[in-house]
């Protein structure tokens, strides 16, 4: 079975500038999404792009050269269109639009998968990102089956194609479903596809290479965006289109050692320990040495403490 593109998603809250180094270091993909620049009434600053997108001081790729997409999230078209022109002026490999995160304060706001309950706003916000940035820059848009159900899905996704988008990544759940894992429904994403023109990019619940294989087959694309399983296993991509082995543990403690090092300028005192941790929480899903590793952890404080009891757990 053929695999043709791996992206790696964006993670809001995890997936932030210093993982996507890593992950792109050890892994192959096509490209990745960073978190969501949040887009209200105004035009953001240089400075905002650049905190959240560091890879626009590097040609807007990773150090390992995987080219980075800007994603925004709001529900202004005029507002997401001025923020579009900008992030492409400033480097961003295209520009990727969110409409399926259901976190309680996104769609609160009214952004993200509570715009999937309008169709034609979607379509409003599309199509004047698409007039804004020309017809030459990428412009992708992320969603999810819908918000209560289904029943408007091929609507929303006509509306995303009819608005000028060259790929649509979808989340193979509906707002409601959440992250539960039996509600995925990569068929619904294979029926979708059958109605569109562009490429469709399967999403969710892709945790190993059986999984990435039965979602190719029944969402009858090619193309994948993985999240969470990559954080389980990190170098997952490669694992799916090279049948890597899994990393040894000490390879992970490595990788967990590169991340608590690294200098962060303006984060909460506890930050690095509470992104640690974070980690270790989804890396216990396959590695049981984290599930021993974590309530050590939780111990600590400071990023030097962290440090230095990684450095002996890879000594050991």
């Amino acid at each position: 079975m053929q695999i043709n593109r791996i992206i790696l998603a964006p993670m809001e809250g995890v997936l932030d500038y210093h993982v996507r180094e890593i992950l792109t270091e050890i892994n192959k993909f096509d490209y990745c999404v960073t978190e969501f620049v949040r887009v209200t009434n105004h035009k953001l600053s240089n400075r905002t792009f650049f905190r959240l997108c560091p890879e626009l001081h590097n040609d807007g790729k990773t150090i390992s050269g995987t080219p980075v997409r800007i994603q925004l999230l709001g529900q202004s078209p005029e507002w997401i269109a001025e923020n579009a022109v900008k992030a492409i002026e400033l480097g961003s490999y295209g520009v990727d639009i969110n409409f399926g995160c259901p976190a309680k304060t996104v769609v609160g706001n009214h952004g993200g998968a509570y715009l999937l309950q309008y169709p034609n706003q979607i379509y409003n916000i599309v199509n004047q990102v698409r007039t804004a940035i020309g017809s030459n820059p990428v412009l992708s848009v992320k969603i999810r089956l819908g918000w209560e159900d289904k029943s408007r899905c091929y609507e929303i996704a006509k509306a995303i194609e009819n608005a000028g988008a060259n790929e649509i990544v979808i989340h193979g759940r509906t707002k409601i479903d959440g992250y539960k894992a039996d509600k995925i429904d990569w068929s619904t994403i294979g029926k979708i596809k059958q109605k569109l023109t562009i490429p469709v990019i399967a999403n969710g619940e892709i945790f190993s290479i059986e999984d990435a294989y039965n979602c190719i087959k029944h969402s009858q694309t090619n193309d994948i965006m993985l999240g969470r399983g990559i954080l389980n296993i990190p170098n997952l991509a490669n694992k799916i289109r090279y049948k890597h082995s899994s990393l040894i543990w000490q390879e992970v403690i490595k990788i967990l050692l590169s991340y608590a090092m690294t200098a962060i300028d303006d984060v909460k005192p506890l930050y690095h320990s509470a992104r640690i941790k974070q980690w270790l929480a989804y890396l216990k899903q396959h590695y049981p040495e984290a599930s021993v590793l974590l309530p050590e952890i939780r111990q600590l404080k400071s990023q030097i403490e962290i440090c230095d009891f990684l450095k002996t757990k890879l000594n050991n």
